[in-house]
């Protein structure tokens, strides 16, 4: 496996992370809000998703965001650019359900390398053009990789405990041919996200490092959990202290808690995770838990109270939103953290930290 160089201070940082460290030492980072409920709001339809390319597809794509990179990338670069407008430093790519087993269920998953591409060039257009018109400034695109609509920690038929629906191997190609299309694209950093079965993170995390072990270089991996109810675990079950040791081996540039039940109810949360972390922490919940409408009933000033607190206590780096986030609950939280310094890594205690569902360590 290739090495960065050692230093007396550890290992050398290759030059792609050094403009994002600046930032994230320099102040809180803001990334985008949501892309889903953010399509949702444009009414679009059958024709919309199929364009003139996919007229005579067999299946049904309305709902297959992912694909409007190819059919529809006016409307993906103007939702860039609403967000880069609002005063995020970051957005993601149109690219959350972007692998070849989320894909298959429209048939498309052929067509994987080419969303993702496309993705990464339609934010990184919107990031250049952000950037002309305010010389100076700085604007970064992250690969967004979701958590697959399979699941290697669960099985979906409750008669068959036993039984998954995918193997570890499928998986793990699934998020290799992803990233690679993702970092092909231009990505400044790859974000595995929207985390509920650990089992599926590790699988993307093995793939990426194995694309950079082929690649001979790196850039920054960013990994967000999101915590499923009141419980504060995880789907699949786990804490977030035994989340952030199940990942932890990877050395991410940042952990974090997204999506989940908003930002009232991460609070505990958070707090944990800004304790134990070693590196950069994020947090980017939805506006609340969706009404009996499908809505999201927080407010931007809401959402900003919240990231604020978050932000006053020390325990965050990067700060956006989920679901129901729009470019005025972005630009709300921009004014809300604008100079408030960023948090500073802890170095805990060295100890064998192990997890299952729980965390344990050996002091």
């Amino acid at each position: 496996m290739k090495t960065s160089p050692i230093t007396a201070s550890g290992p050398a940082e290759p030059p792609s992370f050094g403009p994002l460290r600046e930032l994230f030492e320099s102040r809180i980072v803001v990334l985008d809000g949501a892309m889903g409920s953010m399509i949702q709001t444009y009414g679009l339809e059958e024709a919309d998703f199929r364009g003139q390319r996919f007229r005579a597809h067999p299946l049904d794509l309305k709902g297959n965001n992912d694909l409007l990179c190819l059919t529809r990338p006016d409307l993906i670069e103007g939702i860039h650019s609403a967000y880069f407008a609002a005063g995020a430093d970051m957005v993601e790519t149109n690219t959350f359900n972007s692998t070849s087993i989320s894909q298959s269920d429209y048939k498309t998953e052929s067509l994987v390398p080419e969303i993702n591409a496309a993705g990464a060039r339609l934010a990184r257009q919107a990031a250049r053009n952000a950037e002309e018109a305010e010389p100076g400034r700085r604007c970064f695109v992250a690969g967004a990789i979701g958590p697959m609509n399979r699941t290697l920690s669960l099985s979906p038929d409750v008669n068959r405990p036993d039984y998954r629906a995918v193997t570890w191997d499928q998986v793990v190609a699934a998020y290799g041919e992803q990233a690679r299309a993702l970092v092909s694209g231009g990505v400044d950093t790859l974000l595995v996200e929207t985390i509920f079965d650990t089992l599926n993170a590790k699988a993307a995390l093995f793939a990426i490092e194995a694309l950079f072990e082929e690649l001979g270089r790196r850039i920054p991996v960013m990994i967000s959990v999101t915590i499923t109810d009141a419980s504060g675990r995880t789907l699949s079950g786990q804490t977030v202290e035994a989340f952030h040791a199940s990942i932890s081996h990877v050395k991410p540039f940042s952990v974090g808690i997204n999506c989940a039940l908003g930002g009232r109810a991460m609070r505990p949360h958070v707090e944990e995770l800004s304790r134990i972390a070693s590196c950069y922490v994020t947090c980017y919940p939805n506006a609340g838990l969706p009404n009996s409408f499908g809505g999201y009933d927080e407010t931007p000033a809401d959402m900003a109270a919240v990231l604020r607190d978050f932000a006053e206590s020390g325990w965050v780096n990067l700060v956006g939103g989920c679901c129901g986030s729009t470019p005025d609950h972005i630009a709300a939280i921009a004014r809300a953290v604008r100079g408030l310094p960023p948090r500073r890594p802890s170095a805990p205690e060295p100890a064998l930290r192990l997890s299952g569902l729980e965390s344990f360590s050996v002091g």
